[in-house]
């Protein structure tokens, strides 16, 4: 059966989150949802949560997954207010259990913060099939952006989370903690062995001035255009790339906020006496 998916683009965190279903009336899956959040003020909000919510109850969708690509480094998730409002399973991959541990030391989380994954529903093994109502979905492993990266194939769609972007724009970075560039071109060129009509959807854009934001491409486009693994690029290239690339950029915005949530599956850390939430910032440790 044929996957409908229906993307939303926020322009504030250059993220795409998509709805994936069979048609009206039927059951869903929404992949990498947003929170806003204004960093100056710490306020959040629900904007990007909204607009999926609207599309599902418009559509009268039953949401079974609420599906993360990775805990992601450049806006915080949405999942966890999704599933209160809209139920279904929220899925990550398995390994996210090393990206807890390593955060638990860098923010200094006590001993209730579980490094087990528990704060997740199901955590997804690689190569793991599943459904999404009548649609038949697939868990595929992609680390080197993050060790936890997991790209999901449903239909003859694959949301390839933070592995590829448009093939003008190129690749993640891999410089954060637990990154590797060689495990990310080993996932790429996994990516790129599906046949050459496989759509692709990516979680982010950065488009350059001449287009507007894009988020769907092709195996075949990539292998003949992508800037950092097209076709003729081997392993060696691509790291020397990927680490010379990576020593120029600075750290993402929301890096700090974010991780922290996203690592709890979306939800704040506990209130303090006061009833307010707060985030840690560490000084010196990224």
């Amino acid at each position: 059966m044929q996957a409908h998916v229906q993307p939303f683009y926020d322009p504030v965190t250059a993220t795409i989150t998509y709805v994936i279903h069979a048609g009206p009336d039927t059951a869903c899956a929404i992949i990498d949802p947003v929170l806003d959040y204004d960093a100056p003020s710490g306020r959040t909000a629900h904007r990007n949560a909204q607009r999926v919510i609207d599309f599902v109850r418009e559509q009268g969708l039953r949401v079974e997954w609420i599906l993360e690509t990775h805990a992601h480094a450049d806006h915080m998730s949405g999942a966890s207010y999704l599933k209160r409002l809209l139920g279904g399973r929220l899925a990550i991959g398995a390994r996210i259990c090393e990206v807890q541990q390593t955060f638990k030391q860098i923010f200094n989380l006590g001993a209730e913060f579980a490094v087990d994954g528990s704060q997740f529903d199901h955590l997804f093994a690689d190569g793991e099939s599943f459904s999404i109502g009548a649609l038949h979905a697939v868990a595929w492993s992609v680390p080197g952006h993050t060790p936890a990266d997991i790209a999901y194939r449903i239909g003859d769609a694959m949301f390839v989370g933070d592995t590829l972007f448009m093939p003008d724009v190129g690749s993640a970075r891999c410089d954060f903690p637990g990154g590797d560039a060689a495990l990310l071109y080993r996932s790429i060129t996994k990516l790129l062995a599906l046949p050459e009509h496989t759509v692709l959807y990516m979680c982010h854009d950065y488009p350059p001035a001449s287009r507007t934001a894009a988020w769907r491409t092709t195996v075949r486009e990539q292998r003949d255009s992508n800037i950092h693994v097209r076709d003729g690029i081997d392993e060696a290239d691509f790291v020397a790339m990927r680490r010379a690339r990576d020593a120029t950029l600075g750290m993402p915005n929301l890096i700090l906020p974010a991780i922290q949530v996203n690592i709890r599956a979306g939800q704040m850390p506990m209130a303090e006496s006061n009833g307010i939430h707060y985030l840690k910032i560490p000084l010196d440790a990224l």
